[in-house]
């Protein structure tokens, strides 16, 4: 079922996604070497709360934390830790989001930890460029396979892969909610996208094959390949206009 937003809802869902955007944007100012990234998930956690908002992520189907945490093969899902101690040429993703207001936002962005190499920077940019191109696909009357055939083919143009077991989704009173955006498929296909629909893009992009596991903690989910894994995300509004995206710090 598409779930299409009123006036009213669309303005909480920018409070909660401009929560979420400064608590992405905090993280990343502590991706740096000889940090831990449960302190990263500590500073993500008392900004929510300071805001008002509880973490979307914390407790969320067991998940111990308020962020996700995830350090090079590790592609989504990585659990904060102690013993997780960030280093040079790291790279770093960050997926966050806030709840306020009976409503949730929801990002993510892959930062770089100090001086990362040109293999990872280029997986990186190729990854984040790929949610631009899923972005300008998500204009209303067009179908979810635009905007996945759109990530889709410039990631494979520049021969990486896109992960096929986990998608983007829908977000507004529920975390996840239908329809799910995958990042790959076919062009004029799938649900059409209408004004007032909230959904959550989100490439994950393999260096090697888009093959993952999931480890034994039933969350973090790495490459098979042991390969790099880049994921970006934000939240988009459709409009008449264009989409918008609502995940924008301020």
């Amino acid at each position: 079922m598409v779930i299409v937003k009123t006036a009213r809802e669309i303005s909480l869902m920018k409070d909660a996604c401009r929560i979420s955007a400064n608590a992405l944007r905090l993280a990343g100012e502590y991706v740096k070497p000889g940090i831990n990234t449960w302190e990263i998930d500590e500073k993500v956690r008392k900004y929510i709360e300071k805001q008002g908002a509880t973490p979307s992520f914390l407790g969320y189907g067991g998940f111990p934390a308020s962020a996700c945490i995830s350090v090079n093969n590790v592609v989504i899902h990585g659990i904060p830790s102690k013993e997780q101690v960030l280093k040079e040429g790291d790279i770093v993703s960050v997926d966050v989001g806030a709840f306020i207001g009976g409503y949730h936002g929801d990002n993510a962005y892959t930062f770089a930890c100090g001086k990362v190499g040109d293999n990872a920077q280029k997986l990186m940019d190729a990854t984040r460029i790929s949610l631009e191109k899923g972005i300008e696909a998500a204009l209303a009357g067009n179908r979810v396979g635009d905007i996945g055939s759109a990530v889709q083919k410039y990631v494979e143009a520049r021969s990486y892969s896109v992960v096929r077991d986990f998608v983007g989704h829908g977000v507004g009173a529920k975390l996840h909610e239908d329809p799910s955006i995958p990042n790959y498929g076919t062009a004029g296909r799938g649900v059409r996208l209408l004004p007032g629909m909230t959904i959550a893009i989100e490439p994950m992009v393999c260096e090697g094959d888009y093959e993952v596991e999931v480890l034994d903690d039933e969350w973090t989910t790495v490459t098979v390949d042991g390969k790099l894994a880049a994921h970006y995300e934000n939240t988009v509004l459709i409009t008449p206009d264009g989409p918008k995206i609502l995940t924008i710090p301020g």
